[in-house]
């Protein structure tokens, strides 16, 4: 499986298959995030995710994958320190405003960031069609959150810390991304980094929330691993599909495709929940997938 996707990085059977990955991890993506909702705080659902995460790439890392080159060392170190301060910064931006405002400023303002970053770091140019559809998909999420903001009953007082977390969460999401697209390229064999990746980012929120966990009662603790097991899977497709897809193709169009994820949350509502969608949100919507498609057949 390496020996394919190594072949194929810069080619167009490349191209088309870092599409692919990058739209299974935004139909994924929002699977992700609708897991962290329901009976368990969304802290000890993410503690529990990424516990069962961990254990499992545990035996890959050690016994599957070759090992890491020494090189590789300092940059999980540093891969490490953006996600938790990705984490920590998206809970202060989350317990400030209301999440249907800040998700999507977040998730908007990310790709507009990591387009112009993979320009800096991987040299990465794009044309006048490309950027008109990353502002078209931008343009939508920002809509959704605006719409979102004009229909929020209670919470304003905390909203412009909470904006202003959430445009940094956003740059945070630039950072990481971009980061791991360079780390996951230095080394010889992608599955490498992605096994090492996932048993470093499985220390932090698990640690963070020990004690929280050590105090569940017995019946709370078998819904949580359930749960925790089937996001440690739905992690693996996504978050390894996107890592996987900006090695094979440009970083910027994985990145900004990614986003269509705002999409599928909602089609995850409306059709699984049971949620109402609107008119306006409808329309929102169709101008962030129609930028993606813009975008795309830019390229």
């Amino acid at each position: 499986m390496s020996e394919w996707l190594i072949s194929i990085e810069g080619t167009e059977t490349g191209r088309h298959v870092a599409l692919g990955l990058a739209l299974m991890a935004a139909v994924l993506h929002a699977l992700f995030g609708a897991l962290q909702k329901g009976r368990h705080d969304p802290w000890l659902s993410r503690a529990g995710i990424d516990l069962c995460y961990g254990l499992i790439a545990l035996p890959f890392a050690l016994f599957v994958v070759p090992w890491p080159e020494p090189h590789m060392w300092p940059i999980f170190a540093g891969a490490f320190l953006l996600h938790a301060a990705y984490k920590v910064l998206q809970a202060m931006t989350y317990t400030r405003g209301a999440y249907t405002v800040v998700y999507p400023v977040v998730r908007g303002t990310g790709p507009l960031f990591t387009f112009a970053a993979a320009g800096v770091v991987f040299g990465e140019t794009y044309g006048r069609q490309q950027w008109a559809g990353v502002a078209m998909l931008t343009a939508g999420i920002l809509g959704l959150s605006a719409h979102n903001l004009a229909h929020l009953a209670q919470g304003r007082s905390t909203l412009k810390p909470a904006l202003a977390l959430a445009v940094a969460t956003g740059a945070l999401v630039a950072a990481y991304t971009t980061y791991d697209a360079w780390g996951i390229r230095a080394t010889a064999d992608p599955f490498t980094f992605l096994a090492w990746f996932f048993l470093i980012d499985a220390i932090f929120i698990p640690a963070l929330m020990s004690r929280r966990l050590a105090g569940l009662a017995r019946a709370e603790i078998a819904p949580l691993l359930r749960r925790g097991l089937l996001g440690a899977f739905v992690a693996f497709f996504s978050f390894g599909g996107i890592m996987l897809a900006t090695r094979l193709d440009r970083v910027g169009e994985a990145a900004v495709l990614r986003e269509t994820s705002t999409v599928f949350a909602a089609l995850i509502g409306w059709l699984v929940l049971g949620e109402k969608v609107g008119r306006v949100p409808a329309a929102l919507m169709a101008v962030i997938a129609a930028g993606a498609v813009v975008m795309e057949w830019g390229g």
